[in-house]
């Protein structure tokens, strides 16, 4: 008799988007007429910009080429694209990391998740609350996370650091011991932020207990403020417990394309073994990199005409959440993020729970969200909004809502 992973019987319910679209499809259905505008999941809408259509196409066109034909790649990465972001996204902000330590993947979602492959089950996990489902159920999977307790909306094993509006949203470091620590800033779903000060707690705290950080920097793209830290290794000590995640997704619309990249420095041992080496063994054996074409496209990222093509997408989305953070906050509703993130954590008015505001702002302003919730215990009683739409869409729907909370 075959047996199956029984952690996956654990797991409650859906993934919370697939949960999310279930409900819009579920609601279309019913009212064929409805058009809605989604603020929920947090995929693009801008086109792949000229300098990447142009590298892509001359790629393809090398690939139809005998003297140009790539097949297998290496598996970390071509050393054109490890050197380019060693270069523009490390060495630019004065952070020595060098090629040899990224490893260009299809999604930081995939890393961030596959990384537990490489520890063990019995390593005690804390994550932020409210947090990126991801981090929980793969580590549920794994086995790490215990059994699920409905009534309080928690893996009984986790660790739960609660990010709150009394402290600013962002986690302090737990009483108890945690060994893998998983940290996204800018933060999905609140949008909150972290300071340099506030980073280099987490860093001797995880130095101090032989703790890894797995830093999720996935939006660092959408930082306006000159204080606010684009990675976790602008922070002394952060090469000798951190590992840190990263996604052309968001940056260069790469939703599509599949292209991230993750960071192990050669500093960063446990148990007498090398992280670097133990995260290359695992993608050398169960990934074969991203394609030639896809790698080309992200490289033009980094050209002086891509890096200004993209940073004019990332301005408009931007504009995007200012829309919905003023439009919203204007209308007597609290609004948090959507500064330095393209996230909105809107707190849901006279204590209305995350699902019953979902349902109501669906039904009668016929726009999509994402229910806080669905992130975690400390969610409840906020909703998510992405300014990943469309300009006019977004400023519809602004104004729908409104109208909603004017009618009552």
């Amino acid at each position: 008799m075959v047996k199956i992973n029984e952690n996956y019987l654990k797991l409650p319910g859906s993934y919370l988007f697939s949960e999310v679209a279930r409900r819009i499809a579920a609601y279309t259905a019913a009212h064929p007429q409805a058009r809605i505008t989604k603020l929920s999941i947090g995929d693009v809408t801008r086109p792949l910009v000229p300098a990447v259509i142009e590298a892509m196409h001359r790629a393809v066109d090398e690939m139809g080429t005998a003297e140009g034909f790539h097949g297998y790649g290496p598996e970390q990465g071509y050393p054109f694209l490890r050197e380019a972001i060693a270069r523009h996204d490390y060495a630019a902000r004065g952070m020595d990391v060098k090629p040899e330590e990224i490893f260009v993947s299809d999604g930081a979602k995939s890393d961030c998740g596959n990384i537990g492959d490489i520890f063990g089950a019995d390593n005690t996990v804390a994550v932020c609350d409210p947090v990126y489902p991801v981090y929980v159920d793969t580590n549920a999977m794994a086995g790490r996370a215990g059994d699920y307790v409905e009534e309080l909306g928690k893996w009984n094993k986790l660790i739960y650091m609660p990010c709150v509006e009394a402290n600013g949203f962002s986690p302090e470091p737990p009483s108890e011991k945690a060994d893998l620590i998983y940290l996204c800033f800018p933060n999905n779903p609140t949008g909150a932020t972290a300071t340099r000060e506030q980073l280099k707690v987490w860093v001797d705290y995880a130095n101090a207990n032989g703790s890894v950080i797995l830093y999720d920097s996935a939006y660092e793209a959408f930082i306006t403020r000159p204080d606010v830290p684009h990675s976790i290794f602008e922070i002394e000590g952060a090469r000798t417990c951190a590992i840190e995640f990263r996604s052309f997704s968001k940056t260069a619309g790469f939703t599509g394309n599949r292209c991230a990249y993750t960071v192990v420095p050669m500093e960063l041992e446990r148990g007498g073994a090398k992280l670097n080496s133990l995260w290359n063994r695992r993608q050398t054996t169960k990934f074969n990199g991203v394609p030639y074409i896809v790698q080309r496209g992200a490289e033009a990222v980094y050209t002086p005409q891509g890096r200004a093509q993209i940073m004019e997408n990332i301005a408009y989305y931007q504009r995007n959440a200012q829309v919905i953070r003023e439009g919203l906050t204007a209308a007597g509703l609290e609004c948090f993020g959507g500064v330095d993130a393209p996230y909105i954590w809107l707190k849901t008015p006279n204590g209305m729970g995350s699902w019953e505001f979902f349902d109501l702002v669906l039904d009668q302003a016929n726009v999509a969200t994402t229910p806080g919730a669905g992130f975690g215990p400390s969610g409840e009683g906020y909703i998510r909004l992405t300014a990943f739409g469309d300009a006019g869409d977004t400023v519809q729907a602004v104004d729908r809502i409104r109208e909603m909370l004017r009618r009552g």
